[in-house]
């Protein structure tokens, strides 16, 4: 915020209601805007509901790829053909002078990034960080419009991967925890010595507890997490962070919680369906209700918990990984 200001700039508050974030960006009108990537998967989603025919959804999903194209080559606009005829109500809804999205704090899909560079028509951004390191240690790079990554390290720091044998992650494949050391990393907190060791090294590197792996242009991808993991009743090793990361992506789940323990030889999942997806989800299965009846439908639940497990299938989770219940 203390940059914005002191280039002259205006902050805008949301009204704190997420169902009105439409109205305050029209209100608003931001140039810039910060945003959480499950803020952009309710864009993603929102758009595509409303292709509700295999022609509209064909006629989008080929206006996207031509879009895209122009992306792959460097070219950020809004003003083509395809957004006169299809792209500008969506640039409307955010207000119509975004010109720059920076998203962060939790993994973001490939799928949607691709999707709201070429129907928003501006610069998005992807940032990884902590606050012990002054919030961002990587950020995508001008002119790098791919996906599936976090960026290359910014000139203010150093990034290392450190070996994590019990996960069999190695730093000689390019794989391993993220180590960050610069100027931006915190010096320890305040009167905790204990998690201060815990979190910084005696050389200075701070260990954010990701495990990252080096991409081959220099980009840095995160791929899971050391820290909050626990064993199961068989010895394996449990992340239910990146486990979480994958299932949230399913279209009626709005927050998810996996747990589990070493007393126990499966995984459990907490769902809260999103109050705005999931009945229109349902009803194209054949499920009607209220939004309190449909969370109480036990086939509802099952069918949501199947499409869970088929995006854990298709990212590549083990079984061990996947809830049962």
């Amino acid at each position: 915020q203390s940059v914005v200001y002191c280039h002259g700039g205006r902050i805008g508050f949301f009204q704190g209601d997420i169902r009105l974030l439409s109205d305050d960006m029209k209100a608003l009108r931001p140039t810039i805007f910060p945003v959480v990537p499950r803020l952009l998967n309710r864009m993603y989603d929102k758009i595509f509901s409303q292709a509700d025919t295999s022609l509209k959804r064909w006629i989008l999903e080929f206006a996207a790829k031509r879009k895209k194209a122009e992306v792959r080559n460097g070219i950020i606009r809004n003003d083509s053909l395809w957004d006169k005829l299809f792209f500008n109500k969506i640039q409307a809804s955010l207000g119509g002078c975004v010109r720059m999205i920076v998203t962060g704090a939790a993994p973001a899909s490939p799928t949607v990034l691709g999707f709201l560079r070429a129907a928003l028509g501006c610069q998005v951004y992807e940032g990884y960080g902590q606050t012990e390191c002054t919030a961002g240690c990587t950020f995508t790079t001008p002119g790098d419009w791919t996906s599936g990554h976090v960026g290359a390290p910014l000139p203010c720091n150093l990034i290392r991967l450190k070996d994590v044998e019990e996960l069999n992650y190695f730093a000689s494949k390019g794989e391993g925890e993220i180590c960050v050391k610069g100027p931006n990393v915190f010096k320890g907190y305040l009167k905790d010595e204990e998690k201060t060791t815990e979190a910084l090294d005696q050389e200075g590197w701070l260990h954010t507890g990701d495990i990252g792996k080096w991409l081959p242009n220099g980009t840095l991808k995160i791929i899971d997490r050391k820290k909050h993991i626990f064993k199961l009743a068989q010895g394996e090793y449990i992340a239910p962070e990146k486990i979480e990361n994958i299932y949230i992506r399913s279209d009626p789940v709005a927050q998810i919680y996996v747990h589990g323990d070493s007393l126990q030889a499966f995984l459990v999942g907490i769902v809260v369906p999103d109050a705005e997806v999931m009945p229109g989800w349902a009803k194209k299965r054949g499920f009607d209700g209220t939004y309190a009846e449909l969370c109480k439908n036990k086939e509802l639940q099952q069918a949501i918990m199947e499409d869970m497990v088929r995006l854990g299938k298709e990212s590549g989770l083990h079984s061990f990984e996947q809830v049962k219940s």
